[in-house]
């Protein structure tokens, strides 16, 4: 996968004087069906989160409060996504290396998985990363 096949994914929204609703429908809004829901908060300032890739897993990240950035990097390229509403989501496929940073207070990362959790999916090494990708394997 490259970079271009990261995006950013409008999500419904419904505006009501009584408070906003947005939603997400696997297979509908987002190219795999939901098998692991996890998020992210009480992120202390100048922390990072993220800083891995996935041999098989794939993303959706949506800022549900606050904000905070989404570096992607294909192994030749980095894009930075900067995510502050709850009705966009970042898409990111297999294959991408993904840190997350510049959390604002109290912000709130939800993030929807395509594999439950499987800790051989991971890649935490950028050099066996970028060999990966060259070698054609993720």
């Amino acid at each position: 996968m490259v970079l271009s096949d990261c995006k950013v994914l409008e999500l419904p929204k419904f505006l009501d004087e009584r408070g906003n609703l947005s939603f997400v429908e696997q297979l509908n809004h987002i190219p795999f069906e939901i098998k692991r829901t996890y998020w992210l908060y009480d992120v202390p300032g100048g922390e990072c989160r993220g800083g891995h890739a996935y041999k098989d897993n794939q993303e959706l990240i949506i800022a549900l409060s606050g904000s905070f950035d989404v570096v992607l990097n294909d192994g030749t390229e980095k894009k930075v996504f900067h995510l502050n509403r709850s009705y966009y989501g970042l898409y990111v496929p297999k294959g991408i290396w993904r840190e997350m940073e510049n959390f604002s207070t109290n912000s709130l990362a939800l993030v929807l998985s395509s594999t439950k959790y499987d800790e051989s999916d991971y890649i935490y090494d950028y050099d066996e990363f970028v060999k990966l990708k060259c070698d054609g394997k993720i």
